[in-house]
């Protein structure tokens, strides 16, 4: 143990004056008392939904209807997922779709719970010279000559998305794969309606989009980005969906949409290879368990970050109270800061294909690892920033939580990378292409380095939380790199700051990989500042990842739903159910 670790002995936080007089005041702060000790000005600005049947949130609230429609007509919180995912491929087309990646989080209503990786893996034919770097500095050390790992048929891994919806349903759902995905189709043929949100994104990836008169036609049918309140129409797609509804995942996996999506790649530039689709399989596992202050945090496993490394920072965190320490005070924010820049060290130096490298799961879980990182921090000193890591993730992604009252619970992120993908739409399928190929490491030799049939690391944490075997939250958010430290935040704000759902969803958030320390605006100045003098490089910024969507559940055994103002998410929630039973209309005799 080194000198530094010996002179704090990991407890210089308990030294502070304004930590004891809260500790002694109280133990547990309630909702009101966090809010007057909060160095904030937010006020949640959606509402929360509750309902005793079902509760669906998800990215867009359209999707979620989906979601709710399976549920009132007598499905369960899996078939839910699915529908709405069906939906949000159309309606978020910029963040997910069939050809694309993510994780499953799924609790049952026996308590048993099982974790699925369908992200996208490299083509057989991959290597690790494919892309010629223009540099190996940071912020250009992900990028490549043309673009080509991010705009472009090359820049495409092999889906997992439509392979895993169709399989989870199949195993956990109780509907058929035709009715979950009308509302999809649906939306689809007839159009939705633009939203301020969707024509930003459109606008923002124009120059982009143009290069690919398909994608043109469908997203910029008049050579512009839409306007609000504009219909979206892709009627190509929805002759798509209704194939895939009756034929399954092997229409693409083995049949006629992959030989076209393989076909149009190789014509182009590309390397994806029917073998590849068809030898593509989805892996079913446990999910990564922990506890954060007698509470069970379940998540992803590698190569998501969503488990191992979430839970590694709630470990360090669990050290201290953060509840008497105060939300959004200088000092609980700087202890924030510093614990995720050591776990991404960690993330850093660890993270990756557990099929292509050995990750030290138990040791970075271990109690030992957690109180000798804690052991690191100083109340009133920072640590030199980290050299910028070789990753790089978009925020374009989805989520959705459903939740059942027979207890069924899915939390499920899902992504086509970039917004619009490789912003390519095989001619008459309206299907785009993922640029997940992005998010390897185009320099040869590292842990991160493209391999055939390798999988990305990623930052994804469909979470869900409980204790004494019942489910008390479950929670997922976009984001790229700033989602597991965010939904880590959603726990503490449940947990230690006794939030309601809604407040721990739109919360201010802080955010850091071990350079500059992002705060939302929502944080008084008087933090910012207090945190630049603590040695902190501190910036101001609108948003911090995406929107969270979570599920809280309730003493009464309702469900409330809330989702937040970082996207056009929404919830619903179904509650009343079939008639009495025995109940008889009053009919006239003739």
């Amino acid at each position: 143990m080194n000198g530094r670790v010996c002179e704090n002995e990991g407890r210089f936080w308990k030294s502070l004056e304004k930590v004891k007089k809260l500790q002694q005041e109280s133990n547990s702060l309630t909702a009101q008392q966090w809010r007057n000790n909060a160095s904030v000005t937010f006020m949640p600005e959606k509402r929360p939904v509750t309902g005793y049947d079902g509760v669906v949130a998800s990215t867009h609230a359209l999707a979620s209807s989906a979601g709710a429609e399976m549920m009132a007509g007598g499905g369960n919180a899996i078939d839910a997922a699915i529908a709405t995912l069906f939906a949000l491929a159309v309606i978020e087309p910029a963040k997910v779709g069939i050809c694309g990646a993510g994780y499953f989080n799924i609790r049952l209503a026996d308590r048993s719970q099982i974790a699925i990786d369908n992200y996208s893996q490299a083509p057989g034919a991959a290597s690790h010279d494919m892309y010629d770097p223009v540099s190996t500095q940071w912020p250009h050390y992900m990028r490549v000559k043309g673009d080509l790992n991010r705009t472009g048929v090359l820049s495409s891994g092999v889906p997992g998305s439509l392979k895993a919806w169709c399989e989870v349903l199949q195993e956990f759902g109780t509907m058929d794969l035709s009715d979950v995905m009308q509302p999809a189709i649906r939306h689809a043929e007839h159009g939705f309606r633009a939203t301020p949100y969707h024509c930003n994104l459109v606008s923002d990836n124009a120059t982009q989009i143009n290069r690919f008169p398909e994608t043109v036609k469908i997203f910029m049918p008049n050579d512009k980005a839409p306007e609000p309140g504009d219909k979206v129409i892709q009627r190509d797609l929805a002759d798509t969906l209704r194939r895939i509804a009756v034929q399954g995942s092997d229409y693409l996996y083995h049949g006629e949409l992959g030989a076209r999506i393989a076909g149009y790649s190789r014509g182009n530039g590309g390397i994806m290879s029917t073998h590849d689709l068809a030898a593509y399989q989805t892996r079913k596992t446990e999910p990564v368990i922990g506890t954060y202050r007698g509470f069970k945090i379940t998540g992803p496993p590698p190569p998501s970050a969503g488990g191992i490394h979430l839970i590694e920072l709630l470990n360090i965190l669990e050290q201290e109270n953060i509840d008497s320490l105060g939300f959004g005070q200088p000092h609980s924010l700087h202890l924030m800061a510093e614990a995720m820049q050591l776990t991404f060290q960690s993330r850093n130096r660890y993270l990756g294909d557990p099929e292509f490298r050995e990750i030290p799961a138990d040791r970075l879980l271990s109690e030992f690892h957690a109180e000798e990182q804690y052991s690191r921090i100083l109340p009133d000193v920072t640590m030199p920033p980290l050299k910028p890591p070789a990753f790089d993730e978009s925020q374009s992604t989805s989520h959705v939580t459903t939740a059942d009252r027979a207890g069924n619970v899915v939390s499920a992120t899902q992504t086509i990378n970039g917004a619009f993908g490789s912003k390519v739409v095989v001619p008459g399928t309206g299907v785009l292409l993922d640029n997940t190929m992005a998010n390897f490491d185009p320099h040869p030799g590292t842990a991160n380095s493209i391999e055939p049939f390798k999988r990305v690391a990623s930052s994804m944490a469909p979470i869900i939380v409980s204790k004494q075997g019942k489910p008390r939250f479950a929670l997922g958010l976009p984001g790229g790199m700033r989602i597991w430290p965010t939904a880590a935040q959603g726990i503490i704000n449940m947990i230690d700051h006794n939030m309601t759902a809604q407040e721990a969803v739109e919360a201010p958030r802080i955010w850091t990989q071990g350079q500059e320390v992002e705060l939302e605006e929502g944080f008084v100045q008087e933090t910012a500042d207090s945190l630049r003098r603590l040695g902190h490089d501190v910036a101001i910024v609108n948003d911090i990842a995406g929107g969270m969507c979570m599920i809280s559940f309730n003493e009464d055994s309702t469900m409330t739903g809330a989702t937040c103002w970082r996207s056009d998410a929404g919830a619903v929630a179904l509650g009343g159910g079939n008639a009495r039973e025995g109940v008889r209309l009053n009919v006239l005799a003739a």
